[in-house]
């Protein structure tokens, strides 16, 4: 079975497990995600006819949240946060510390498809800020040097 095929058999399989529920739309775009990582920009018509909604009715819902990916993720998700909290201690400085240490903005992976960087408005560790995510690890008091640390570890690892 080809990439392609077990895509789209991916996409159908959320479709049919979830057509039916009210407001179906969002937790079939989340299903997508979860399982493929983004939504391909091809199951947009697939999911546009299952729901009876036009393909820009679809597409609006993906580009408005920024939670959804139409492009492939990179190994690791960084997640920075953007709240006032963290703010206030100096994630606007880290911010522009890992978007050059990367060299990538919000919204992109690296060209190596190692890091994809993502921002986010709370994290819900106010009291150990700034913090980070990093695919489902939680980092508190990151600094820039510390942020390089955990970059490094996560390059050598396997």
């Amino acid at each position: 079975m080809t990439e392609a095929s077990t895509t789209a058999h991916t996409v159908q399989d959320v479709i049919t497990a979830l057509k039916d529920k009210p407001g179906a739309l969002l937790p079939i775009l989340h299903g997508i995600q979860d399982a493929l990582g983004y939504i391909p920009s091809d199951s947009v018509p697939v999911i546009a006819k299952a729901l009876n909604l036009s393909r820009a009715e679809v597409h609006g819902v993906i580009s408005f949240y920024h939670y959804f990916r139409d492009t492939p993720p990179g190994k690791h998700t960084i997640h920075v946060c953007r709240a006032e909290s963290c703010q206030a201690m100096g994630s606007s400085e880290l911010e522009i510390h890992v978007k050059n240490k990367l060299g990538i903005d919000y919204h992109e992976t690296t060209t190596d498809g190692q890091f994809s960087l993502e921002p986010v408005y709370c994290l819900g560790n106010c009291a150990c800020s700034p913090a980070i995510q990093i695919d489902k690890d939680f980092y508190g008091r990151v600094s820039n040097t510390c942020f390089d640390e955990i970059i490094s570890e996560l390059e050598t690892s396997v």
